[in-house]
């Protein structure tokens, strides 16, 4: 990713985490509770603010339907990083099947 994360629409720097937690439905709190967990790394404002790009809200979003269904938030961590590295590799699988395919075209199943 090059250059800073996008600010939501309408956000100053200093009011980006308490919009971004409006946004979830959350509290600035829980997003402070994301980034101790190392789940997402806001990038912070030459004033020192957080700001939240808009993957990191995605994950954020995912973290509290974990957390409202019960899971701890330390495992509904592990779980969206482990289903984001299932994404990836069904990502790199099929672009080495599409690969595959195209040198090959008779062994397309």
């Amino acid at each position: 990713m090059h250059g800073r994360p996008p600010l939501l629409p309408g956000c100053a720097d200093k009011n980006q985490v308490g919009r971004a937690a409006e946004m979830l439905g959350t509290t600035q709190g829980f997003l402070r509770a994301l980034g101790e967990a190392r789940l997402i790394t806001p990038l912070r404002s030459p004033g020192g603010y957080r700001r939240y790009s808009r993957y990191q809200l995605r994950i954020a979003a995912r973290a509290r339907e974990l957390v409202d269904q019960g899971t701890p938030i330390e495992a509904a961590c592990r779980i969206i990083v482990l289903e984001d590295r299932f994404e990836e590799a069904q990502r790199i699988n099929a672009a080495y099947r599409r690969a595959a395919e195209s040198a090959d075209p008779s062994s397309a199943a």
